[in-house]
Formats: structure tokens, C-alpha cells, sequence
């Protein structure tokens, strides 16, 4: 790195000017940003996504499809076009769901009877034999749940032999290991056999097992609007999925979802309608609508496979945003805020205004990595959530009681402008989000 000659007297008042030229364009942009979004639209959005009349949107149901054609209407009448892949902006793609089948193992020449073993399935069948996958030993010495559960999470193909001391705690891991898998359709992941046999790293084996597979349709929404720079994308997303019918409470058993996340979708379309009508961007962005993200982000996973994640500038996931922060009205957090420089940006474009994002206030709930975000940040995207509900108090969340009449309105429809405002220099290129450190 260059060194810089210091000017003690010069910065500082530059920074001033500089400051003040920034606060005296944000407030204008911010008033012309809050205007565009029309609180009727954003009720008549919300209230249609969280009726009745959509069961609570689960994932892979009718009520999920119906919601997503909604959507979809929704980016026609933006004027969106479709996204490479997805049919009248719906992307359709499969999840599958491994269930324990009958399965030869032998371990040691030894064959098991299946009390002995369980297999976590990553793809439909196997067949090892001695020296095909990693085997993990968890001997008397050792913490056989800690040993099972991390290779299970590290998602490797292995063989974990359980010495037969530890079959208490084995009942513990057959439980978890048998409980059915869901992946991606055309995508592998790692099978774990858990035996409970004495054995070492040098035990031979031979395993034959295949799954029962139950495949579940599933659609994302996507629309686009093609910018000046080709490959450089900026992604406004939401998940549209809920919880579906759950156990009645004083008579209803619907999970409309209204904040989690109809709130979310309905700025995704009002961001869409807004940016459509400002004409050609400098950036391409992005709008989707993610299903399965209650289900375990199997939207988000598919749509990120389908990208080049390089190309992508700045994600804006949108996370219930119908209810004031604890704040504030005029208040948004940013999760991983300290990952990149992201929402100092959003911060930046809104300064001067009544506006404000910060830092997510619940940094012990891990949530940059608890929403659909997460694909993309591992992956070293600036990929943040945004949201305003005070989840830690809020009542309504994951229950049946998350209506409509619970949202502020008014509230949900300045948010969707702060976001409008906030995103103009990334969308316009002036500014580029840091990258967010990949896991390895």
C-alpha cells in the first residue's frame, strides 16, 4: 500500500463539504424514492399474499404455486423480463427427500442387522466397498455424538463405526440419522453410515443401500431488468413461502405469514415497479422470490447454483419488515453488517434523511447465516438481510397470528423507500459493496 503525505487542516473540511454534499442529495432522492411506493399498492400487495385464501403458502403445496403465479403477474405488470431458466418468470426445480430402505452392510465380514446401523442418505443409493469413503472411528474414549453428528455436518461420505460401549448414545444418533434428508435435485451430498461395531480407521467393509426417494416440485419466482454492465448483477430478494396449516388457535389454523414474509415479497415487487420505471440501470438487477426457505433455503440454494457468484455485486434479502424496530419507525438493521461494507453504504445514501440502517441488534441469534442470504455470503457475495421486526418480543412470529392487521403499513411502505434510496448507488455503480470472507 502507497503511503499519504498527511494534510491536518485540509481533510478534515473537505470531509465536512463532502458530508454535506452527500446529505443534501440523499434527502431529495429519499423523498423521491418514499414517493414512488404507494402505501395502497404495498397493503393490497400484503394483504393478497397473507389472505386466507393462500393457506399459508407451504412449500411444494398448490397454495405455495398459487402464490408464486401471483408474484409472477406481479413482475409482468413491472414490465420485468424473465430470467435465463425460468418460464414465465418461474423457476422450477425439484427437491428430493431420502428416507432409510433396507440396506446390506458388512463390516469385517461381519454382515448387520439393521438395528446396527443407519444410513443419512446424500443421493439415492450407494454401493462401498473397502477403501471407497473416509472411515471415522468413535472408540470407547470418545464422544460418539460429537464424532457422528460433525461428520454428518462436514456432509462427507463415511463410514463411522461406534464401538458397542456407546450404545446408549447410539440410539441418540440413529434418530437424527434416520430422519428423512431433503437435497436439491441433480445435486449430490455426502452419506453417512453410522454402525455400531468395533472397528478401526483399516476395517474393511461392503455396503449396499438405496433410499426411498420422494420427489417435491418447488418454483422460485425471477424477473429481471437488464442493465448497461451485462455481468455485474444486483439481487433484491424475499421469501414467499410460510408455514401452511398448523394446530388451530381459537379457530384458525391458518399461518397467514403476513410479516414472515408477505411483507418481504411485497417490497421485492414494489422495489421491481420502481426500478422499472426509472429506465435502463447501469447494473443488471435481480428480483426474486424464494420458496422453501422455512423448509431448509432450498429456493435460495437452487437459484445460487444457477449463478456465476463473482457477477454478483450486492444481494438485499428482505426479511419482515412490517413492524418497527425497537429503534424506531424510521429504523432498518443489517445482518453481517461488520462482513462488509454494505450497509455503511445503504447508511451513506440515506444521510440527512429520517431514515437510519445499523447494525443488527442480535448478533447471538446468528442470523446472517439464518436466511437466504446465506448460499451467497459463504460464497463471498455482500449478501445481507434487512429487516425492522423486533423478533426477540414479537408474538406473532411463526404463529397463526401473523396477520395483516398486526403490520404498520405505513411504516412497511417508508421502509421499501429507504431501500429504494439506499440501493441507488450501487444499482447507479457508484459504489461497490467490500466482499464477505468465503467459508471454507
Amino acid at each position: 500500500m502507497r503511503s499519504m503525505t498527511p494534510v491536518p487542516h485540509r481533510l478534515p473540511a473537505l470531509a465536512a463539504v463532502l458530508a454535506l454534499v452527500a446529505s443534501a442529495h440523499a434527502a431529495p432522492l429519499f423523498a423521491q424514492s418514499a414517493a414512488s411506493i404507494d402505501v395502497a399498492e404495498v397493503e393490497r400487495l400484503v394483504s393478497t399474499l397473507a389472505s386466507d385464501e393462500m393457506r399459508g403458502r407451504e412449500a411444494f403445496s398448490e397454495d405455495a404455486l398459487r402464490a408464486a403465479e401471483f408474484i409472477a403477474g406481479e413482475f409482468a405488470d413491472a414490465g420485468l423480463e424473465s430470467f435465463d431458466g425460468a418460464e414465465d418468470y418461474l423457476q422450477r426445480f425439484g427437491v428430493l427427500a431420502y428416507s432409510m430402505a433396507p440396506a446390506r452392510v458388512i463390516v469385517d465380514g461381519q454382515p448387520l442387522s439393521p438395528d446396527r446401523y443407519q444410513v443419512r442418505y446424500g443421493v439415492p443409493s450407494i454401493e462401498w466397498s473397502t477403501g471407497d469413503v473416509q472411515v471415522v472411528v468413535a472408540g470407547p474414549d470418545d464422544d460418539p455424538n460429537g464424532v457422528a453428528l460433525g461428520v454428518a455436518q462436514a456432509g462427507i461420505d463415511a463410514l463411522v463405526l461406534i464401538d458397542p460401549m456407546h450404545e446408549e448414545p447410539y440410539r441418540t444418533i440413529s434418530q437424527i440419522y434416520r430422519r428423512p434428508t431433503q437435497h436439491v435435485a441433480g445435486t449430490s451430498a455426502g452419506t453417512q453410515v453410522a454402525v455400531l461395531a468395533p472397528g478401526t480407521p483399516g476395517s474393511t467393509y461392503d455396503i449396499r443401500a438405496s433410499a426411498d426417494v420422494l420427489e417435491r416440485p418447488a418454483v422460485n419466482v425471477v424477473g429481471q431488468i437488464p442493465g448497461r454492465r451485462s455481468d455485474e448483477f444486483v439481487l433484491f430478494s424475499a421469501h414467499y413461502d410460510h408455514l401452511g396449516i398448523q394446530r388451530a388457535l381459537q379457530g384458525d389454523s391458518i399461518a397467514n405469514g403476513a410479516n414472515d414474509n408477505a411483507s418481504g415479497v411485497s417490497a421485492v415487487i414494489s422495489l421491481a415497479k420502481h426500478f422499472a420505471a426509472q429506465g435502463t440501470p447501469e447494473r443488471t438487477l435481480l428480483f426474486v422470490a424464494f420458496t422453501a426457505e422455512e423448509a431448509g433455503g432450498f429456493g435460495s440454494r437452487y437459484f445460487s447454483s444457477r449463478l456465476d457468484p463473482e457477477q454478483i455485486v450486492a444481494m438485499f434479502n428482505i426479511e419482515m419488515i412490517g413492524k418497527p424496530a425497537v429503534s424506531g419507525p424510521n429504523t432498518a438493521w443489517v445482518t453481517g453488517w461488520d462482513r462488509s461494507d454494505f450497509g455503511s453504504i445503504l447508511q451513506t445514501a440515506v444521510e440527512g434523511t429520517e431514515y437510519e440502517f445499523y447494525e443488527d441488534p442480535y448478533p447471538q441469534l446468528g442470523l446472517f447465516y439464518r436466511s437466504d442470504n446465506a448460499t451467497l455470503a459463504a460464497l463471498g457475495v455482500p449478501a445481507h438481510s434487512i429487516s425492522t421486526t423486533p423478533i426477540d418480543v414479537d408474538r406473532n412470529y411463526h404463529q397463526v397470528t401473523d396477520h395483516v392487521e398486526t403490520l404498520d403499513i405505513e411504516h412497511l411502505t417508508n421502509t421499501i423507500g429507504a431501500i429504494a434510496a439506499g440501493a441507488e448507488t450501487i444499482v447507479s455503480g457508484a459504489a461497490t459493496p467490500t466482499r464477505v470472507e468465503p467459508l471454507n
